[in-house]
């Protein structure tokens, strides 16, 4: 999986994870079917803790993008 996610800002980490998976899925890059990394390997590869990805999980699935 192709995920870019800068680390820099002001704003809330989990809300930059949240809008590349988020962009991931409506530009193609992931496909229905495609399966996200785990928490934990997700955010050991982009160096957040791992809640931080778990928030960004969780939102996309409320919102029904996963």
């Amino acid at each position: 999986m192709d995920l870019h996610v800068a680390v820099d800002g002001r704003d809330d980490l989990s809300a930059r994870v949240y809008r590349a998976l988020r962009d991931g899925l409506r530009d193609g890059r992931l496909r229905p079917g495609d399966r996200l990394p785990p928490t934990r390997e997700l955010a050991r590869t982009l160096r957040v803790s791992r809640n931080t990805v778990a928030t960004a999980y969780e939102r996309l699935v409320a919102e029904g993008f996963l």
